[in-house]
């Protein structure tokens, strides 16, 4: 039998840079693997994109305070799951975000001063977790308002990569790593007996890395301010808007979360963000499986109290 080597595929999905890693003894054999990834990947995208018209998410948005619309087992499991977590963070994580005029903020374009508080708050008065309705009896969801919009940026990259993993664990493949852009998911060893070191993203340069950790059966994912931003009279703006307010959260550069599940990993760290250093970190250590790291504005690591800083 061959050595065991490491195969990989890069490749834009869901709108975002994916790379699958196997650990196989057999190149046919590992792309094999990776493409039934692929495969639910794609169908993921399919099922939650807004820029299908005919996808479940925007007939769920088309429809807003008009009636219910019947979707899929999936899509209400996965809307159940996220209402729980915007319970869990008290709405700092809400897929109802969608309703924010993008024209409020436009991080692609120059922008040279804030938008008015009050404007900004009235943006946000669709964005309430609350007023999504699910009814599993009749397979339905229901947005009571007109206007309001769901969107699942902040937990379907890491839906996808855990369902892609299940996917390849189901077909045999003992050792891998999905990589959705940055958020990822562990599991089994390197070739060489070895856990995954993972490196997470310098809080300034998107293509450095400040500090590495080695992992299996973890999932990883980090959320900063040098994704998307703008600058305005010298301060940074994240991207990272916070829901109660309309305005961009400050203060906080970076927030890498570990969990055993990706899905999680992903929709916890926009949260921790939104809610600021003492009350995220507060928040994670009361919630079993699960880690967080947090950088400041001023460079200062902080992290939940299973997590041992090194330096």
């Amino acid at each position: 039998m061959s050595e065991l080597s490491l195969y990989k595929k890069a490749m834009k999905l869901m709108g975002n840079h994916f790379e699958i890693t196997v650990v196989a003894n057999d190149e046919a054999w590992a792309n094999e693997k990776i493409d039934l990834a692929v495969i639910e990947i794609q169908r993921i995208e399919k099922l939650l994109t807004t820029y299908a018209a005919d996808s479940e998410t925007n007939l769920i948005n088309e429809n807003a305070g008009i009636s219910p619309v019947k979707v899929s087992k999936e899509i209400i499991e996965l809307i159940e799951r996220a209402i729980r977590i915007s319970s869990v963070t008290q709405g700092a994580f809400d897929i109802s975000y969608g309703s924010v005029d993008k024209s409020l903020w436009n991080f692609d374009t120059t922008m040279t001063s804030l938008p008015n508080k009050e404007i900004a708050k009235q943006s946000v008065r669709l964005i309430n977790y609350k007023n999504i309705i699910v009814d599993k009896q009749t397979q339905t969801v229901f947005l009571k308002e007109i206007g309001m919009r769901i969107g699942f940026g902040g937990i379907g990259k890491g839906y996808a990569a855990e369902r892609a993993k299940l996917i390849m664990q189901a077909a045999g493949v003992k050792s891998g790593v999905v990589n959705a852009s940055g958020d990822l998911t562990t599991w089994g060893t390197m070739p060489n007996g070895e856990k995954w070191t993972i490196g997470i993203v310098h809080p300034e340069m998107a293509d450095k890395v400040f500090s590495y950790m080695n992992v299996s059966g973890l999932s990883v994912a980090t959320s900063g301010n040098y994704e998307k931003y703008i600058m305005i009279d010298g301060k940074k703006y994240s991207h990272t808007i916070n829901p109660k307010t309309g305005l961009p959260v400050t203060g906080i550069k970076s927030v890498t979360i570990v969990s055993t599940n990706a899905e999680v990993a992903d929709a916890m760290a926009t949260p921790v963000m939104i809610m600021g250093i003492e009350a995220g970190l507060n928040m994670i250590n009361q919630i079993n499986d699960i880690e967080a790291i947090v950088i400041d504005d001023n460079n200062t690591l902080y992290a939940t109290k299973n997590i041992l800083l090194t330096k």
